[in-house]
């Protein structure tokens, strides 16, 4: 009997560890059968490979990057161009440490240049049209860079060519206000303005003085407003500190529309449709031409006339007249007229996107774009080269990552290299209009980084609500220029903060509401969740508009190391910033867009609307209420997801609802497109963030409909409010819908 009972014992032994080791084996071999995405799909973001790029992210390389770039002047479609297309190629294709894929896409596009052989001039003339005085046609050499022979003379892009002469007349910034205060003073019939650069766009300033009858304008920067009132290059200006000196003439593109002019939403293709050169509108109806604050002063403070107001007063040190029209009895230069001789060429050209790609390995289809343009007025060390050379260092080191088998993102990166930028955001802008469909189904993200750094104070940072969250994350990891125990977090927030009802004092993060630089036709035309990100100067110690050489022949590599940045650590920060933000879009399992930060900032604007406009608004029998559901609708789904997200174990779930959830996510912003919001503005679809000309902190197409039916009163006009408030109620509505599971 006991016999028995051993020997069935050390049988079930035998049988139970057969068992196991059958188990065990089965399951082994059926692991090692599974799919090898398994492993994947619930890939997140590795806090040690962003470790490992913050510490590879090498300031001297950048350095090295801004040295190559500038060497020569790389104004769109010039050789210098050509020069920085065949060094972007070579990076981004490098063996190395390149991407995965990189080439050119190429535009047939609408320039404007001088003419080289016939340059432009500006005199003053006496009425025998003897010359009494020149104004300069070239910047005052204070470096070898300014002899370079390939520097374009100072012009105004897109200004229409003319021989205009007449008596000259000063209108402060050139705003529609400005030309009204003085034509109830001067006959403008016949005159030359010269304006100041501010207060209104560059092109603007000709547009609104042409219906007075004014035939020529000149523009010139005040050094009230850029240089701190310093004005002599013999100790204040460069090269002696970063002040802009008196022949310094900042250079642009004097349209109002971004992308090429003449194939309005569709690319620039070689065999593309161009509408008639006649039919372009945003640009100079008169001659317009830029010039220094040396031959302004010349010119204003020799001005007869009555004393301007005093908010027209810059930094000469003489009265600011409005002019006779034209010079005091008393002038050299009296019964003299200011003439212009303009020259430029409108032409269509060969311009370059340079474009490189590394694959995601879980998500290929979903895209997170960094963009930067290339092409400079003149060697264009801040603008736009210190972005470029960010860029550069920070795809060096994640191409190497990627060479060496280290890493590989969860979704594809594609860097772009735009070109004709500074023509109207060009390169951009036709890469959006080619590829409208590929991007609006399949883009996470942009991160623009044009000017990289402006100064080295504090970073600067616009961006879409919904990615408030990551740059803080962000900037919470890296320190901040000089300041080794202080985040560039920490330095932001006491640079500029606001009060935030959910998170108390934190950064101030800008709204991307205009078209300053490449973000624009992501954010207006797409509707894609985008961030622009630079270091920048200290405003309590400085009026400067901008750094004072932009898009003068003094924005050189000397200046840019000298008087920005030295030591380039401004530039670290800012690729450890710019590049840690990238690495989390692209890897985290979830997004890590925050629909609630968009919800407080859509209260915000609510909140300002209902202060300015609800009791007029009432008594037009235009009620806010829809607008204001709009808002709790959206705060109710936004908080639902919000959610969601955090009770969910996402790594363990079906990968499907994480696709689900992240698309709700990417596509937030799509839902404020609205292509009949603003029929008078090209490419400005997204109802929250489009630009406005009311200068008012609330919904932007509102605010501009009613300031406009405010001022006439015409029934008309109220009706245009009504309409847009609709269109904006629904589309906060149906962004909301956006965040539920199902309808």
């Amino acid at each position: 009997m006991i016999k028995t009972v051993l020997v069935g014992l050390v049988c079930g032994a035998v049988a139970l560890t057969l068992g196991v080791l059958i188990g065990h084996f089965g399951i082994t071999n059926n692991s090692s059968s599974a799919p090898s995405w398994i492993n994947d799909i619930g890939k997140d973001v590795d806090e040690n490979i962003v470790e490992k790029f913050l510490s590879e992210v090498d300031r001297l390389n950048i350095e090295e990057n801004l040295r190559e770039l500038t060497k020569v002047p790389h104004l769109a479609t010039s050789e210098g161009d050509e020069q920085t297309v065949q060094f972007m190629l070579k990076r981004w294709q490098d063996p190395e440490s390149g991407l995965d894929k990189a080439w050119r896409e190429e535009y047939e596009v609408y320039l404007s240049f001088p003419d080289a052989k016939n340059p432009n001039k500006v005199t003053v003339v006496s009425s025998s049209d003897t010359v009494l005085y020149t104004l300069r046609e070239k910047e005052k050499n204070y470096t070898k860079d300014q002899e370079d022979p390939d520097i374009v003379q100072p012009y105004a892009a897109y200004s229409p060519a003319g021989q205009p002469k007449g008596k000259l007349v000063y209108a402060n910034q050139g705003k529609p206000s400005d030309y009204e205060l003085l034509n109830r003073t001067v006959d403008l019939r016949g005159t030359i303005a010269i304006t100041r650069y501010g207060g209104a766009g560059r092109g603007a300033k000709a547009i609104n003085a042409a219906p007075y009858g004014v035939i020529g304008v000149l523009v010139y920067t005040d050094p009230l407003d850029i240089n701190d009132g310093l004005m002599s290059d013999i100790n204040e200006t460069y090269p002696h500190s970063w002040y802009l000196p008196p022949s310094g003439v900042e250079r642009g593109a004097f349209g109002s529309q971004y992308g090429d002019m003449l194939t309005p939403y569709l690319a620039a293709k070689e065999e593309t449709y161009r509408i008639p050169f006649k039919n372009v509108t945003g640009v100079p109806p008169i001659p317009i031409q830029p010039i220094g604050f040396e031959d302004a002063y010349r010119l204003i403070c020799e001005l007869g006339g009555e004393g301007a107001p005093t908010e027209w007063k810059g930094a000469f040190n003489c009265t600011y007249n409005f002019g006779g029209p034209g010079f005091k009895p008393e002038s050299a230069f009296n019964n003299s007229d200011v003439k212009m001789a303009i020259f430029n060429q409108d032409v269509i050209k060969n311009s370059s996107n340079v474009m490189g790609v590394i694959r995601g390995s879980v998500e290929p289809d979903r895209y997170v774009i960094y963009g930067n343009h290339r092409d400079s007025w003149v060697h264009g060390a801040i603008d736009p080269s210190s972005g470029t050379s960010v860029m550069l260092e920070l795809s060096r080191v994640l191409g190497k990552m990627v060479k060496e088998g280290k890493w590989r993102p969860r979704r594809s990166i594609i860097f772009g290299s735009w070109g004709a930028e500074e023509f109207g955001l060009i390169g951009s802008a036709e890469y959006t209009e080619q590829y409208f469909t590929m991007l609006s189904e399949r883009t996470i993200a942009y991160i623009n980084v044009d000017i990289a750094v402006f100064a080295n104070a504090t970073l600067r940072a616009s961006a879409m609500p919904s990615l408030q969250n990551i740059l803080f994350t962000a900037t919470r990891q890296v320190s901040a220029p000089g300041l080794d125990s202080t985040s560039v977090y920490d330095n932001w927030v006491q640079f500029s903060n606001r009060t935030s009802p959910t998170h108390g004092v934190i950064p101030r993060v800008g709204y991307l509401s205009g078209a300053g630089s490449d973000y624009a036709p992501f954010v207006h035309y797409l509707g894609i969740a985008s961030m622009d990100l630079s270091y920048t100067y200290d405003r309590s110690k400085t009026n400067a508009r901008i750094y004072p050489a932009y898009h003068t022949a003094y924005d050189t590599f000397h200046y840019a190391s000298n008087f920005i940045d030295p030591g380039f650590f401004s530039h670290q920060a800012v690729a450890r910033t710019a590049g840690n933000v990238l690495i989390r879009l692209a890897d985290s399992l979830v997004l890590p867009l925050n629909c609630s930060d968009y919800a407080e900032s859509l209260e915000d604007y609510l909140n300002k609307a209902v202060d300015l406009y609800q009791e007029k608004l009432s008594s037009r029998n235009i009620s806010m209420e829809p607008l204001k559901n709009a808002a709790t609708n959206f705060r109710r789904a936004a908080k639902r997801l919000d959610e969601e997200i955090l009770s969910s174990d996402l790594k363990n779930e079906t990968p499907l609802k994480v696709r689900r959830i992240n698309d709700q996510l990417m596509l937030l912003d799509r839902a404020f497109l609205n292509p009949l919001a603003f029929p008078d503005k090209y490419a400005y679809r997204h109802v929250i963030w489009a630009s406005s000309s009311a200068n008012v902190g609330t919904f932007p197409g509102l605010a501009d409909a009613f300031a406009k039916a405010d001022s006439s009163g015409q029934t008309g006009d109220w009706e245009k409010v009504h309409h847009h408030m609709s269109m904006l109620s629904q589309a906060i509505d149906g962004a909301a819908g956006m965040l539920e599971n199902v309808i």
